[in-house]
C-alpha cells in the first residue's frame, strides 16, 4: 500500500488530496507534499485543491449538528466544543466586520488557525449560506495555493 502511494501518479495524487483533507495542515501541506512527490505541478494542485475543498460543504452544512451531538452524547467533549466555536466566533468577528471580503482574506493567507475548515466553520456559525460561503472559500483556497507554490518554488522566501 505505502509502494503504491509513493510510487505512482495516482497514489500521490490521492496521498496529496487527503494530506490536503486535513484540518490545520490542509493545502499548505498537501501542495507542498504533491510536489515533493514528483507531481507535476498541475496535477498536486489539482489534488490539493479538491481535497482542500472537499469537507467544506460538510462542514457548513453539518457541523452545527455534529456539535450538538456531541455536546449531548460526548459530555467530556463539551470543552472542546466550546473551545472551537469560541476561536471560530472570535475568528469570525472579523469576517462580519468585512463580510465576505473578510471570509475569503481570512481563507486565503495560509498561516496556522486559518484555512478552508476554520473559514467553513465560521461560515456555519455565522449562517452564511452553503450557496454563498462556498465560492468565497474556493477562491480564497485558491489563492493560498498560488502564495504556497510561490513559497514551494522558492518565489518567496519564508523565515520560520
Amino acid at each position: 500500500m505505502i509502494d503504491w502511494l509513493t510510487g505512482t501518479v495516482v497514489g500521490k495524487m490521492c496521498a496529496t488530496f487527503f494530506i490536503s483533507m486535513l484540518p490545520v495542515g490542509e493545502l499548505r501541506v498537501g501542495l507542498p507534499f504533491g510536489i515533493a512527490q514528483g507531481l507535476e505541478y498541475p496535477l498536486a494542485l489539482m489534488a490539493a485543491l479538491l481535497g482542500n475543498m472537499f469537507p467544506v460543504p460538510f462542514i457548513i452544512v453539518y457541523i452545527k449538528r455534529i456539535f450538538a451531538w456531541m455536546r449531548k452524547h460526548m459530555p467530556r467533549m463539551n470543552a472542546l466544543v466550546t473551545k472551537l466555536e469560541n476561536r471560530a466566533h472570535l475568528k469570525g468577528e472579523t469576517v462580519e466586520k468585512y463580510g465576505h471580503w473578510g471570509l475569503l482574506l481570512f481563507v486565503a493567507i495560509p498561516l496556522p488557525g486559518t484555512g478552508a475548515w476554520t473559514g467553513a466553520l465560521i461560515a456555519a456559525l455565522l449562517n452564511i449560506r452553503t450557496a454563498k460561503a462556498v465560492p468565497v472559500i474556493l477562491i480564497g483556497v485558491c489563492i493560498a495555493a498560488a502564495i504556497m507554490t510561490l513559497i514551494t518554488y522558492g518565489v518567496i522566501h519564508v523565515v520560520l
